[in-house]
Formats: structure tokens, C-alpha cells, sequence
């Protein structure tokens, strides 16, 4: 008979699954909102009073911005106040994503609205104040940057990630062999490339790339060779090493005539990048987007205007308007495309994914069945089935993959072969 057993290691704790500067970014968009409040008011009264059209315009204009980053605030307190509420079976770490995609359909009705006046425009020209448009663009220009700079937290900003994980060219990855005549540094290297074993040489060193090896040693007993190229500084393996990284490694070299054999072990330490994917915060991209899209629009109303100006381009003014368009909805596109795949439970992280399975089916077992899904910024669930021959019982397969700190939820069905034979 199979045995079937679910184990949830996070049954006994909370369920609050919101990144780790949920609380901070939250104060920096309140405080935003009250900046662009503060100019919208400005403009609007300035315009009436000085009997402004444009002014009064930019001014409605930076209601529907403040409205905007208003959704993004709502949800963060919202997300926050209801977070231990066991109603949402895991947790309010979405409810960013879902402002994030409601922002990002405001954002592509903007840019719908910009490049239908845009085309209004290059079709019957109108006559532009230029002493009055030009000051005004300038002055929301200023806005969007300061706004960028508190959304960001008096730095860069979060709204963009890299793509690529962190390198494990870190110190606990590192293996120094005294060699006598100098240290060589054993690493597996990644920034950027599939992974390989680099061989670090110091200053007058030098090892004949042909005369060394590294045998990897797995936990359940697979073994594989890796063989060197010599790139100048450093040898490096040909192969590429599969994951995961955890194996011993016997490293064989020749120096002066005499074979020498060295013995490391490493660890998969599961260095996942605060920028990858899984780990944005989506609600604070929407809002810096949204403020990105009002300083690109800015910046090209600018050129426009003075190139209009001084040549009387009166058509720079709606191409400028319709680059901006375009530009919105590509970044509205790409929210609407990230945020979507969280709503729908889409797999956030392959690489992750393919990690867990292979440090389960390392040690012999096989997994039937995975899912991976993000429950908020920095947090994942995960579902596994496992098949083993052996007696193993839930705990064994949780303990292997703790050291996934991204893995925040985890659910883990075992079907024990050997009492079912």
C-alpha cells in the first residue's frame, strides 16, 4: 500500500508572505502622494488665479498621477492590516501584484489617450503658448524626479531587475589550496555564464591546464570528471557543472613532477538575488513606472516645445507626445505581462524550480509532481511528490531543501515504494 503523507513545515506559523520593505515602501509612497497633492493644488489654484488653462490642465493632470500612486498606497496598508487574516489562504503578499496590474491597464489607457491626441494633433495643429507649456513641463519634470527619488528611498530605484542570480564567487564558495610554492583559490563561477570550476592562480604560479582534474563526488554516490583550459589567470573546467552544487571535490594536480590530490567540499547555499524576479516588489515598480512614464513624457514635451519654438516645428510637439506613447506602453505591456503570471500562479522561477528537483532526485528518489509559485516579493510555495525506495519519511526532504530561503510555504507528499511492494 502507498504511503501517502503531506507535510506543511509553516502549518504552525503565520502566513505573512510581504517582502522585507513592504512597511518602508508603503511611508514612501504616502509621501509622494502627498508631494503631488501639494503641486496639484498649487496648479490648479495658481491657474485660476492667474487665469492659466495650461496650469489648471497640468494640475487635473497630476490628480489622475496622485490617483495612480494613491492605488499603489491602498495596497500596501491594505495588504498589511489584513496579512494575518487566515480567510486568504496564503497570506495578502499578492495584493501588490494585483495593484500592480491595475496599474499597468491605467498605464496603457494613458498611453492610448496620449497617442490619440497625439494624432489629433499632427492632423490639425493648434496653437501652442510656449512661455507658459515649456515652464510647466520643466516644473513637472522636477516633480517626477523628486517623486522618483523618495519612491526609491534616496537611491536607485527598485522598478528594474538584472536578470541574473549572484554569482557564487562568494568567500563561503571559495576553497584556498596551499600548494607551498603559493594559494590557488577553487570556485564554482557563474556571474553571467553556466557554471564552471575556476582554478585562480596567483602571480608567478603556473600549472600545466593537461596535469589537473576535480572529480565530483555527489551524496548519492555519482561521480564526474571535469578536465582544464587554461584562459591565463585562472584554468577553468570545459564541462559545465550541473545542479545542485553540493559535492565533494577531489582535485588532482601535477607540480614540479609530483602529483598532489586535495579534498573540498561545497554546499548549495541557494544565494538567490534580492533583484531576480521573485523578488520585486511589483506595487513599488507600478509606481515608479508610473512616475518613469511621467518624466519620459516630460523630458520629450520639453524638446519638442523648444525645438518647436526655434524652428517652428509645430509637429515636434505630437511626436514627442507619440515617442512617449509608445514608450508607456511598453512598460505598461511588461507589467501587464509579470504581474499577470503572478496572478495566474505561473512558475516564477524556473531555474528555482529545476534546483528542487534535482536536490531530491540527487540522493536517488524521484519527483512526480511540482509546483512553484510566488505568494509575495521574496516569498515562494511550493508543492513536491516524491517517490523514494526508501524509508523516508516528510521531514527528511524539508530538511534538504532549507536551504531554498526563498521557499517560504512548502508542502511535501511522500510515496513510499518499499511498503507498497
Amino acid at each position: 500500500m502507498t504511503d501517502d503523507r503531506t507535510f506543511d513545515p509553516f502549518a504552525a506559523h503565520d502566513h505573512v508572505f510581504l517582502g522585507e520593505d513592504h512597511d518602508k515602501a508603503a511611508r514612501r509612497t504616502w509621501a509622494v502622494i502627498v508631494l503631488c497633492g501639494v503641486m496639484m493644488i498649487a496648479e490648479i489654484v495658481g491657474g485660476a488665479l492667474f487665469g492659466s488653462l495650461a496650469l489648471i490642465a497640468d494640475g487635473l493632470h497630476m490628480s489622475t498621477h496622485a490617483g495612480a500612486l494613491l492605488l499603489a498606497a491602498l495596497a500596501y496598508t491594505y495588504a498589511r492590516k489584513h496579512a494575518n487574516d487566515r480567510n486568504f489562504t496564503f497570506g495578502t503578499g499578492k495584493f501588490g501584484d494585483l495593484a500592480g496590474y491595475s496599474s499597468a491597464i491605467i498605464l496603457a489607457m494613458i498611453a492610448l489617450l496620449i497617442g490619440y491626441e497625439a494624432v489629433s494633433r499632427f492632423l490639425s495643429p493648434v496653437a501652442i503658448s510656449f512661455n507658459e507649456a515649456i515652464p510647466i513641463a520643466v516644473l513637472g519634470l522636477g516633480v517626477n524626479l523628486a517623486s522618483a527619488w523618495l519612491l526609491s528611498g534616496g537611491h536607485h530605484g527598485h522598478g528594474h531587475s538584472h536578470g541574473h542570480e549572484h554569482p557564487h564567487d562568494h568567500g563561503e564558495d571559495v576553497r584556498r589550496i596551499d600548494l607551498g610554492a603559493g594559494v590557488v583559490e577553487l570556485k564554482v563561477f557563474e556571474n553571467g555564464v553556466p557554471p564552471r570550476f575556476r582554478l585562480q592562480l596567483p602571480d608567478g604560479l603556473q600549472l600545466d591546464a593537461s596535469h589537473v582534474t576535480v572529480e565530483t563526488i555527489r551524496p548519492a554516490g555519482s561521480r564526474e570528471t571535469f578536465t582544464f583550459a587554461d584562459r591565463g589567470r585562472y584554468l577553468e573546467s570545459i564541462d559545465e557543472i550541473p545542479e545542485p552544487h553540493e559535492f565533494v571535490a577531489k582535485v588532482r594536480l601535477e607540480q614540479g613532477g609530483r602529483l598532489k590530490e586535495f579534498e573540498e567540499r561545497f554546499e548549495e547555499h541557494a544565494h538567490e538575488a534580492s533583484g531576480s524576479a521573485h523578488h520585486r516588489d511589483n506595487n513599488m515598480r507600478a509606481a515608479i513606472v508610473h512616475v518613469a512614464a511621467d518624466a519620459a513624457v516630460s523630458v520629450l514635451v520639453i524638446v519638442g516645445l523648444l525645438l518647436a519654438r526655434a524652428f517652428g516645428w509645430l509637429w515636434m510637439d505630437p511626436l514627442a507626445g507619440l515617442i512617449g506613447a509608445v514608450v508607456i506602453a511598453n512598460w505598461s505591456f511588461g507589467l501587464l505581462r509579470d504581474t499577470g503570471g503572478i496572478l495566474l500562479d505561473r512558475n516564477p522561477d524556473p531555474r528555482m524550480a529545476d534546483k528542487v528537483r534535482q536536490t531530491i532526485e540527487s540522493d536517488g528518489d524521484r519527483v512526480t509532481d511540482l509546483h512553484l509559485w510566488r505568494l509575495g516579493p521574496g516569498h515562494l510555495g511550493a508543492i513536491v511528490a516524491v517517490t523514494t525506495e526508501k524509508h523516508r519519511g516528510a521531514e527528511y526532504y524539508r530538511r534538504n531543501l532549507s536551504k531554498f530561503r526563498d521557499l517560504s510555504h512548502l508542502t511535501i507528499e511522500v510515496s513510499d515504494q518499499v511498503s507498497s511492494a
